[in-house]
């Protein structure tokens, strides 16, 4: 079990007055089966007329404001302390079976996960490229864990090469991305597939090289994917080709990133130019 000190800190800087800014962000981690969020706080500066948080339809935690007083820069910064358990192994059925269970499945939310979303349309590239990995009777798990593999093996990490609204075929087609669109890929192909599968956004502990002091504000946002396996959820990161575990801090979870993006929002103002800054530390708490 591991307890982390989370700090999301995002800002905006703007060449000209902003008369109004409203955003929704979802920067708060939820209290999950085996992942525990206390002492969570979003503060925003300027100081917001109005902010408030609600549960989502999938269960996320979202907190909206808007800020009306004129301002040159915002800054919305979330700080929560996570305690998060290993994650057991579910049992390994057949792919199939566990496929064709969702169409009795009395589990609604999981059966929600089959259908396809706003930026996971179907698209046949897609499904002969996970078809791969699930040849007839094939364990879940382990089928899930070989299309991790080989998304990890056949793309390249490009920071910058996508963006928020590249698909899976994008993907397939340019052979680089980052790791919304690994998910994005593997969620699209389990989907394709008639399995459940969701989009989640989080946190992974990342350690700098030995003899090296932790950079504050080097880690970032992540994203992987999770399967429904008939009576549990798998989750595994095809970016870095590994079972998800308590290295791992969830934030979000659904259909696909346009569900759960950090923070959107709009602003009113006649600036011409704006800088964007995101920092994030995931900090481990010892005996916590």
């Amino acid at each position: 079990m591991s307890t982390y000190r989370v700090t999301h800190r995002t800002s905006y800087t703007y060449d000209g007055d902003v008369s109004a800014s409203f955003g929704r962000a979802h920067l708060l981690p939820t209290d999950r089966p085996r992942q525990t969020c206390t002492d969570a706080l979003v503060t925003i500066t300027p100081p917001p007329d109005e902010q408030h948080e609600h549960t989502d339809a999938f269960g996320n935690r979202s907190t909206y404001f808007s800020v009306t007083t004129p301002h040159r820069a915002l800054t919305v910064q979330a700080e929560s302390t996570v305690t998060v358990a290993p994650a057991a192994r579910p049992d390994a059925q057949p792919w199939e079976k566990v496929r064709d269970g969702l169409a009795t499945s009395t589990q609604i939310d999981a059966r929600g996960y089959v259908l396809p979303s706003p930026r996971l349309r179907p698209h046949p590239d897609v499904t002969a490229y996970a078809r791969s990995s699930f040849p007839p009777g094939r364990p879940l798990t382990e089928a899930v864990l070989d299309l991790a593999s080989r998304i990890h093996r056949d793309f390249r990490y490009v920071s910058g090469s996508t963006t928020v609204r590249s698909s899976p075929a994008d993907l397939l087609a340019g052979g680089e991305g980052v790791c919304q669109d690994f998910a994005h890929l593997a969620v699209a192909g389990l989907r394709s597939l008639g399995l459940a599968a969701r989009y989640v956004s989080g946190y992974l502990e990342t350690r700098p090289p030995p003899g090296r002091p932790k950079v504050l504000g080097a880690d970032a946002s992540h994203a992987w994917v999770s399967v429904f396996t008939g009576g549990s959820w798998f989750d595994v990161d095809p970016t870095n080709d590994r079972v998800v575990d308590d290295s791992f801090v969830e934030l979000a979870r659904g259909r696909d990133y346009a569900d759960v993006p950090p923070l959107r929002g709009v602003i009113f103002s006649d600036a011409k130019e704006s800088v964007l800054k995101v920092a994030v530390d995931m900090i481990p708490i010892e005996g916590g």
